[in-house]
């Protein structure tokens, strides 16, 4: 996966979004999508990433989703990246 256009973080939570190119009765067609990840770091020191959440994280999780969404709609930039 490359470098994503735009990313919003909000604690351990992150909107990424990403712009795909498929081609439709023969024509390029470009198409945003957004790549939802939590970050954490285990007993080790190692970092990974998933999808599931703890209370805690439903908050961040929807100001980092509804950022990437009002940058989808309006194209405004909200200063993150």
């Amino acid at each position: 996966m490359g470098k994503p256009e735009k990313s919003f973080k909000c604690g351990c939570c992150d909107a990424a979004v990403f712009e795909n190119e498929l081609t439709r009765n023969g024509a390029p067609v470009k198409i945003k999508k957004v790549v939802f990840q939590k970050r954490y770091r285990t007993k080790e020191g190692e970092w990974k990433s998933t999808s599931s959440l703890d209370i805690n994280d439903i908050p961040k999780a929807i100001l980092a989703l509804s950022k990437a969404y009002e940058y989808l709609i309006s194209g405004v930039d909200t200063g993150e990246d």
